[in-house]
């Protein structure tokens, strides 16, 4: 034999290097694997035990997508008055939480002056109302076809003015918002469900039918009538609107009555499961990522941004709440809203801008 056929060759040599650096490679894994990922671990914290509890208690898991639901449909509610007064004004309204506020407060405000409940939420739309009159004829007016940095300015000085305003009439402390007076039920339903059992309040079954309703007129509203037309004609290009004879200036009212009438809503809901203040309006600030995920432009986007933000808090409070101390709901959908700003800027359903140069 020759010398060739005794010694191995370098390949061969080469492969068995590779194949015992990938066993230990892969023993070296299995052994970190089992450190990290074992029962107690951070990594087993956070991919696999949420799991395995919604598995074991999946009543819990149908209590919190119903929380979240209800929360949604809010939140839904408070996108969907940006959306309205963009579309129609291209002016993203800042004052929209403090509109809340002030819309939940004017009901309350009126029932404690001694005038009848009923009497006090028709009185409280009329004066959201001659606030989107007072906002067309002070604000918008004079700033016709100005830059819209400056109609976005233009709203945070109503809020603030609306802040003070409301502290002058109302006062500053927090007041309890008249549920039964205005027919609100209370009171809940539970029903047995794989072994638990699942809780859903009244006033939430209230809040979404109410906000399902809403939602549904003002889609006819928009679709169906010769000013919603006119409204979607003036959102597509104001100059055509004008050119065809339609007033702007009542369009602006009208928009911003709509959004008046979502605020006042909004605020009933809210005021109803905790009190009304004016910390409310911080609420408002969940509509940003609501609106960043449909899309500033789009009504349905509004709907079911507000659903995903909703839902998404609430899981995520449950299941993974407790490994950093409770209260991440008040900056998941935040984050969540810069992954979308990441892949999609426009959103779910908004208009994809293109410059043409």
């Amino acid at each position: 034999m020759s010398d060739t056929t005794l010694k191995p060759s370098r390949a061969s040599m080469s492969a068995g290097k590779r194949n015992w650096l990938v066993t230990a490679a892969l023993f070296a894994a299995a052994v970190v694997g089992s450190l990290v990922v074992g029962e107690g671990s951070l990594v087993y914290e956070i991919f696999v035990s949420p799991f395995l509890f919604v598995v074991e208690a999946p009543d819990l898991f149908v209590q919190v997508i119903w929380e979240g639901l209800v929360a949604g449909t809010l939140y839904a509610l408070l996108g969907l008055g940006f959306v309205l007064i963009f579309k129609a004004s291209g002016v993203f309204n800042f004052a929209q939480g403090i509109m809340v506020v002030f819309g939940a407060l004017s009901l309350v405000g009126f029932y404690a002056a001694g005038i009848p409940a009923i009497l006090s939420l028709l009185l409280s739309i009329a004066m959201m109302y001659v606030l989107a009159w007072t906002v067309e004829r002070v604000v918008l007016r004079p700033l016709v076809n100005q830059d819209p940095l400056i109609l976005f300015m233009a709203t945070i000085g109503l809020t603030y003015f609306l802040i003070g305003f409301g502290e002058f009439i109302f006062g500053g402390e927090p007041k309890t918002m008249i549920t039964e007076e205005i027919g609100l039920p209370s009171g809940s339903y539970s029903f047995d469900f794989m072994g638990g059992f699942v809780s859903l309040q009244k006033l939430d079954i209230a809040a979404a039918v109410i906000a399902a309703i809403l939602v549904g007129c003002l889609a006819v509203f928009f679709n169906k009538t010769k000013v919603g037309r006119a409204l979607r004609a003036v959102a597509d290009d104001h100059q055509a609107a004008l050119s065809v004879g339609i007033t702007l200036r009542q369009i602006w009212v009208i928009v911003w009555f709509a959004a008046g009438i979502v605020a006042l809503t909004t605020g009933i809901m809210w005021g109803a499961r905790s009190d009304v203040s004016f910390a409310l309006q911080i609420v408002a600030l969940k509509a940003l990522p609501v609106i960043i995920l449909g899309g500033l432009t789009s009504i349905p986007g509004a709907i079911i941004g507000g659903l995903i933000i909703g839902i998404s808090e609430k899981l995520a409070e449950f299941y993974w709440g407790p490994l950093v101390g409770g209260s991440i709901e008040s900056w998941v959908p935040y984050f969540i809203a810069l992954g979308f700003l990441w892949f999609r800027p426009q959103g779910l359903f908004g208009e994809k801008i293109i410059d043409r140069i």
